[in-house]
């Protein structure tokens, strides 16, 4: 299975990069010079989606490295390496690609946090296999659309690629939603109230989702309860192992009990 081609196949017909709109910081709790690490502990970061290397948050980054002095690093999204120099590696893969590079400059292990492979599995068993692929199809073509900005005639281009490979890639939906028209009459029937299948907020597949029909909100909460669990499994695991945990991840997904070194909050001006 190759899920993460779907957004990779879709991100070639957009000729741009992507663009966010709010302008969001991370503040720190702990000042003056770093302090020595404990034996095992973990810290959590969280960021907001930037490509902006002048972007605060990716210094207060370098301070939560130093500060922690992590022995793994967890991040999330596809591991698509590091780029030459920092500046390049944030202007293609945000925060996660930075906080990869900052490990290596220090020879620090890195570990994906998701897996879609086992989070489709997952949803296997919560969903039949029509919902489920309506449900995996509106959450590709939400995040390409925040993503990269894309007018909605790309938006459905891609919608379409995603429905092409999906076809292939997700086991067990191949005889269902086939087509955009199947798309948009499965839509009609799992979501009868909802707005434009296209167009749904990315509030609706957050932390915390809101802002769509039931049936996708129900299958978020799902989403985000497997999430959770991997998480606390994952840092849990690393810890005992006596690992100095860095926990990189969207400040929407750190986990309800949390304190972390560093959480982005609202900036004001620019």
């Amino acid at each position: 299975m190759k899920i993460a081609s779907l957004f990779l196949t879709a991100a070639l017909l957009v000729p741009t990069a992507a663009t966010f709109a709010q302008s969001l910081s991370a503040t720190a709790t702990a000042s003056g010079a770093p302090a020595a690490a404990p034996a095992a502990s973990v810290t959590y970061f969280g960021t907001v989606p930037s490509n902006d290397a002048a972007h605060e948050q990716f210094a207060r980054m370098r301070q939560a490295f130093a500060q922690c002095q992590p022995t793994v690093v967890f991040f999330e999204n596809p591991d698509l390496g590091t780029d030459s120099t920092e500046a390049a590696t944030i202007g293609r893969m945000g925060p996660a690609g930075y906080a990869r590079f900052l490990a290596q400059q220090q020879h620090v292990a890195t570990q994906r946090l998701d897996d879609v492979y086992a989070e489709y599995a997952y949803l296997q068993t919560k969903l039949a296999p029509e919902p489920l692929k309506l449900y995996w199809l509106l959450r590709q073509t939400q995040q390409f659309r925040q993503a990269t900005g894309a007018p909605k005639d790309l938006v459905l281009r891609a919608t379409k690629a995603f429905i092409t490979n999906g076809a292939h890639d997700l086991p067990g939906s191949e005889q269902v939603v086939r087509t955009p028209a199947e798309l948009r009459t499965a839509y009609r029937t799992y979501c009868p109230t909802g707005g434009a299948w296209w167009s749904l907020p990315a509030t609706a597949f957050g932390a915390q989702p809101t802002g769509a029909p039931d049936f996708v909100l129900n299958a978020t909460r799902a989403v985000n309860e497997y999430r959770a669990a991997r998480l606390a499994t994952q840092v849990a695991a690393a810890v005992q192992a006596g690992q100095r945990v860095l926990v990189v991840l969207d400040r929407a997904h750190l986990p309800a009990p949390a304190q972390p070194a560093y959480a982005a909050q609202p900036r004001v001006g620019r």
